[in-house]
């Protein structure tokens, strides 16, 4: 419900039922029109919301212009009968244009006059199904509202400050049409507190007031008079602070008559965006939150207003030569800026050979020249090359170089050196790879070989590790077995015959240099031998044959001396895939053996493994004597 004579189910069957007992009784309603319907009061001209006002003084002798437009729809609406039943809009439509003018003066006062006139007014002139019927007469014509006149003082607080505080004082004048719903007939007045500031990305407002106003009963269940009047606003700011998107809320309540049918709220979405920097556009829109009466289901407004924006003042140039005094050198001095750019407000300086460089920074103050970095050269003759070595003693004044204890090379380019490394390329067998000297014609300027396994450094995957050539650069020279993350890592896997645990003799090597990482390591106390096969074929015959490869293995590590105790085997089948089953490629990488450390002790207290003893040989019979 908005803005109607409202009443509970209880309530409104009670008064049919008596209505009924007293049906020859006279009807007692009377239609009162002349009261102000409208709850929106634009905020002055200037100020930074639509209906809430700023506690600011937007200039000194800065006039302000407002054109704004202010609908709202069914803010007089009867509802009547148990269930409430809609009988008519009193007042559907209801427009007001307003011309609201501000002046703010010191910076501290604002003078507002506001004129509204209603535009458009309509209703559907309802009767009432009660009994005795009550028949109400909806405006239609275009007339004029209350003359609203205002002052604001600024009491704290400066345009663009964070935190403000005004006091404001508002009077209306009943130069409204009577019987119109634009007008209480008498003065009305509200005295107002308002806070509110700037920040870098938002602007913000509250402000409370209390409106007096004539009492009225403008129809049996609604009363009108003094009433507290408050409102809030937020305006986030953006394109550099010329358009502001926000809402704003306003409300009041009748103090003589606290129940929903003297309880206003409502709601604007709105923004506004600075065209010039005089001129602004306003648009927004939003509900009705109450059911008091004069709250609108939904209210429109636009503005279009003349506010020139508030700038802050020049700063301080004392002799007005167009440099502020915390930047002018010379403050009581007049000269452009251009004239002297070390000292921005200075005269130029002396310059007796007018080069352009004065002369307390000029090498030569009376040879004309050109400017340099090199304070010996500043203001010398000119440096094709800018190489640092005046064109008389360049040997090529056309191509920067180095000096040169030779003439015929001073000021000459260095060889060609494209990688960088000191080797001119023409003496550089890797001249597109820094590299290093090397006596080798075939090695000199190409990259080192750190760990010295052969495998230049940038062709290294492991530089600092000894290793082995691998057609995979990511192993490319590094070691076949290494400790690392908990397990003995292999470089390349041990191969079988196929079907079978006979181990071929291609993987003598890897399996040598694993055994020299038990040698080594001889804090690593217990591996296991792990035996892994991909998901091919019957699942018994892989877990048996992953079994006796990682038993196989075992065997040619103890025969390459490692103790058997350090060793624990075990096949896992196929239950372990580290790929994808699906493509060969997969299936090689899950075909492996794997060596996982299960104890590790402190290298401190390891005990070097001995050679394992071997038995004498028994003696051989003595060969037989030749006949």
């Amino acid at each position: 419900m908005r803005s109607l004579p409202v009443c509970t189910r209880a309530c409104l069957a009670g008064a049919l039922t008596i209505a009924s007992l007293a049906s020859a009784t006279p009807a007692l309603a009377q239609q009162v029109s002349q009261v102000a319907l409208d709850r929106f009061d634009p905020a002055p001209a200037g100020d930074r919301m639509f209906g809430v006002e700023s506690p600011f003084a937007a200039g000194n002798g800065v006039p302000h212009v407002a054109l704004l437009m202010d609908y709202a729809h069914n803010p007089y609406v009867l509802y009547h009968g148990p269930g409430l039943t809609n009988v008519g809009a009193v007042v559907s439509d209801q427009a007001f244009v307003h011309l609201n003018m501000s002046v703010a003066i010191l910076n501290r006062l604002t003078v507002n006059f506001d004129v509204p006139a209603a535009v458009l007014q309509d209703g559907s002139d309802p009767t009432t199904t009660t009994t005795p019927a009550t028949s109400y007469t909806s405006p239609h014509d275009t007339v004029f509202g209350d003359m609203r006149l205002g002052a604001r003082v600024t009491l704290f607080g400066e345009y663009d400050d964070p935190f403000q505080l005004a006091v404001s004082g508002y009077l209306w004048v009943p130069t409204g049409a009577t019987n119109a719903y634009v007008s209480d007939g008498s003065v009305r007045g509200m005295p107002s507190v308002v806070l509110g500031g700037h920040l870098p990305v938002l602007n913000w407002a509250f402000t409370t007031g209390f409106q007096l106003r004539p009492h009225q009963i403008i129809d049996t269940n609604i009363t009108s008079g003094d009433s507290m009047v408050f409102g809030g606003g937020v305006g986030f700011l953006f394109a550099d602070g010329r358009a502001q998107i926000g809402p704003e809320a306003k409300g009041s309540f009748v103090l003589s008559d606290l129940s929903h049918r003297s309880i206003n709220s409502e709601v604007l979405l709105d923004g506004r965006y600075r065209i010039a920097d005089d001129f602004e556009l306003g648009l927004g829109a939003g509900p009705g939150l109450s059911s008091g009466f004069g709250t609108p289901d939904v209210r429109v407004v636009a503005m279009l207003a003349f506010t020139p924006q508030v700038k802050p003042p020049p700063p301080p140039d004392r002799d007005g030569d167009g440099v502020p005094d915390a930047e002018d050198a010379c403050p009581d001095i007049a000269a452009p800026r251009a004239a002297n750019p070390a000292k921005p407000g200075c005269p130029a300086p002396p310059d007796r050979d007018a080069d352009g460089i004065p002369d307390d920074v000029d090498a030569c103050p009376d040879v004309a020249g050109v400017a340099s970095t090199d304070p010996s050269r500043n203001g010398c003759p000119m440096d094709r090359d800018n190489d640092g070595i005046p064109d008389t003693k360049d040997a090529c004044p056309d191509q920067a170089g180095p000096p040169s204890a030779d003439p015929a090379k001073n000021g000459c380019p260095l060889p060609k050196d494209s990688d960088g490394d000191g080797i001119p390329d023409k003496d550089d067998a890797c001249p597109y790879l820094a590299g290093i000297k090397s006596t080798d014609p075939a090695k000199n300027g190409c990259p080192g070989d750190r760990d010295g396994d052969g495998i230049r450094d940038d062709l290294d995957a492991c530089p600092d590790v000894p290793g082995v050539p691998s057609k995979d650069p990511k192993k490319n020279g590094c070691p076949r077995a290494q400790v690392t993350n908990g397990e003995i890592s292999i470089l390349e896997q041990v191969e079988f015959a196929t079907g079978t645990a006979q181990i071929q003799p291609s993987s003598d090597a890897l399996l040598e240099d694993v055994a020299g990482i038990f040698k080594k390591f001889t804090d690593i106390t217990r591996v296991e031998v792990q035996g892994h096969t991909d998901d091919q074929g019957n699942k018994g015959f892989n877990r048996t044959l992953s079994q006796q490869r990682a038993d196989a293995v075992k065997k040619a590590l103890v025969a390459r001396g490692i103790d058997a105790k350090r060793l624990l085997t075990k096949g896992y089948g196929s239950t372990k895939p580290i790929a994808d089953n699906g493509s060969d490629e997969g299936r090689a990488k899950n075909r492996r053996v794997q060596f996982v450390i299960l104890q590790r002790v402190d290298p401190k207290t390891a005990v070097a493994p001995q050679p394992p003893v071997r038995k004498p040989a028994a003696p051989q019979p003595p060969a037989p004597k030749k006949k």
